[in-house]
């Protein structure tokens, strides 16, 4: 199933009680904010059985930049421009992003239009710093050109820093890799160009470390100590 045509049985059985948990009549779905993954999106246009469209847009653009086209059932991507504006990807050779990469071009994705706003209010210095002397607004965000026009957001240019041995660094990727691991709820990543290392403050996802250690047998009075056990450090970082 993908959502695009009405399963009779499966309805009845599985997602008619789904949809009652949002009404029962939706027929839309929208998402903006941060990119869904196409897991994600496939697993909401199954259940609720309707059109999930995402887009994407910052205040700064009046909001919207690009949407996905009702009756695109392709996830990943954020959609085709908005018709109040232009869309181009800018060259980040510090992050080897370029016009040039294969198979898709990659860059900076920068808009100009009517939808774009004239600038912070009595903040000429910040302004100038994401619109450029031709009008383009500098979203600080990477992106790739999909077939058909479609737009998709892959990486985040303005968090990112150099490290003492010249190292970039984009914190978010890494935040992302150790969120992955079960045991770990929320992690930050901090770093600066005087030291050549990350510092990372990680916090744990209580219930399961606790489900762990009722498996493996292991006694403890508190969370803190249970977090300080060797058999919980590798088990962490395994």
């Amino acid at each position: 199933m993908s959502g695009q045509n009405r399963s009779p049985m499966w309805d009845r059985l599985v997602f008619n009680k789904i949809k009652e948990k949002l009404g029962g009549r939706v027929k839309f779905m929208g998402s903006g904010a941060s990119p869904l993954s196409p897991d994600v999106m496939d697993f909401l246009r199954v259940c609720f059985g309707c059109q999930v469209l995402e887009g994407y847009g910052m205040t700064e653009t009046s909001c919207v930049i690009s949407s996905v086209d009702q009756g695109d059932n392709l996830s990943g991507h954020v959609g085709s421009p908005n018709p109040a504006c232009e869309i181009k990807l800018v060259d980040v050779p510090e992050m080897n992003y370029t016009s040039e990469d294969q198979p898709h071009p990659r860059g900076e994705i920068c808009v100009r239009g009517p939808s774009i706003f004239q600038g912070y209010y009595k903040a000429e210095v910040q302004m100038r710093e994401v619109i450029d002397d031709d009008g383009w607004l500098h979203t600080g965000d990477i992106g790739l050109w999909l077939p058909a026009g479609r737009l998709k957001i892959i990486d985040r240019k303005k968090n990112i820093f150099k490290l003492a041995q010249g190292e970039y660094i984009a914190p978010e990727k890494v935040e992302n890799v150790y969120t992955k691991c079960r045991f770990v709820s929320q992690c930050f990543i901090y770093g600066d160009s005087f030291n050549s290392s990350l510092v990372a403050v990680v916090a744990v996802e209580p219930d399961v470390l606790r489900d762990w250690a009722a498996s493996e047998g292991i006694k403890y009075d508190d969370l803190g100590q249970l977090c300080n056990d060797p058999r919980a450090r590798a088990a962490v970082f395994s």
